[in-house]
């Protein structure tokens, strides 16, 4: 069941012009359902992104997507590349650093890119940046990154076959990598803060029952041993304060995501308490025209369950919303 092939998400480039009706930011699930719903109401749109998918292309497997069950996260993307693609919108792999509105036209609003040198406007923008993957913080992470430290279990844990390694969190992510790995590797801790789980019971059962997979709860990873490559994790219980050597070949680290909250300090949009821009019920900020989906947006009126589904939807809601301020802009215009 949890056998799945390891990819990274794919990319691609495309020519663009600087003006579209709608600039997407982000190839996630939400950027690209707002893709396809803008499309399909007869505007333009382009989606701009650092890589397809997200997060949801490295999903090892995903079983809670309607109609879709059991299927590897980078299946699932590339048949919303393809329904979006169906629809000629263009996708362009780069990355966006700042927003601004158009100096000669204060109803347009323009992004500039890294690699290239005019920017890229529209009548509204959708951010779906999604969130990046957060780090424990500890000795020996940045420095053993892409040598045993990794973020992606179905990227990276191919390498590591027949070996044991270990898994960081409590959450779907650090028990959907656990299964994964297990398939791999000759043993698999999964080290959690906590007692508890912010995992779906299934996956926590599933996990209990593999016997490759060894549970240390009330325990947090101190240090990420090793010279060239990782050799091992100095641990400490919670409880006891006692500090133990782990030896292990590899750790996965899934403790969760970070939002692009500079980014959004940067342009002026408003952020909630966990640093997510702060979106009205049809994904407004408040930047007029200015909308934000999935991972990366928040605030009171945002319902906290961040699921694949939910991000299209999210990404559906906010191109409704674009196109009928788009209408209501060129109605008064």
């Amino acid at each position: 069941m949890f056998k799945l092939r390891a990819t990274l998400p794919r990319t691609r480039i495309e020519e663009t012009r600087d003006k579209y009706d709608v600039v997407i930011v982000g190839g996630g699930p939400a950027g690209l359902s707002a893709a396809l719903y803008t499309a399909r109401y007869g505007l333009k749109p382009i989606v701009i992104t650092k890589t397809i998918g997200g997060n949801a292309a490295i999903a090892p497997l995903v079983d809670d997507y309607l109609g879709i069950p059991e299927i590897p996260g980078q299946d699932l993307v590339d048949k919303f590349v393809k329904h979006v693609e169906k629809y000629n919108v263009p996708i362009i792999i780069d990355e966006v650093v700042d927003l601004f509105k158009d100096p000669e036209n204060q109803q347009l609003w323009c992004v500039k890119t890294k690699s290239r040198s005019k920017p890229i406007c529209g009548y509204a923008v959708i951010l779906a940046m999604g969130s990046e993957k957060r780090k424990l913080g500890v000795p020996g992470e940045d420095r053993l990154l892409g040598r045993g430290v990794s973020y992606c279990a179905v990227c990276d844990g191919a390498f590591f076959k027949d070996k044991v390694v270990a898994v960081v969190g409590g959450g779907n992510s650090a028990f959907i990598s656990a299964l994964y790995l297990s398939n791999l590797a000759s043993k698999v801790y999964l080290i959690h803060r906590r007692e508890s789980f912010r995992a779906f019971e299934t996956y926590i059962e599933a996990a209990r029952k593999n016997p490759k997979i060894e549970i240390l709860t009330n325990t947090i990873v101190k240090e990420i041993l090793g010279e060239e490559k990782v050799e091992g994790l100095k641990l400490v219980n919670t409880q006891t304060n006692e500090e133990k050597i782990l030896i292990v070949d590899a750790v996965f680290i899934e403790i969760g995501t970070n939002p692009p909250t500079e980014f959004f300090k940067k342009v002026g949009i408003e952020v909630d308490e966990e640093g997510k821009a702060k979106v009205n019920i049809d994904m407004s900020t408040n930047l007029p025209g200015v909308y934000a989906a999935g991972d990366a947006a928040g605030g009171p009126y945002k319902y906290k369950f961040e699921q694949i589904v939910t991000a299209v939807a999210e990404g559906a809601i906010a191109a409704d919303a674009v196109a009928k301020y788009i209408a209501t802009l060129k109605k008064t215009s």
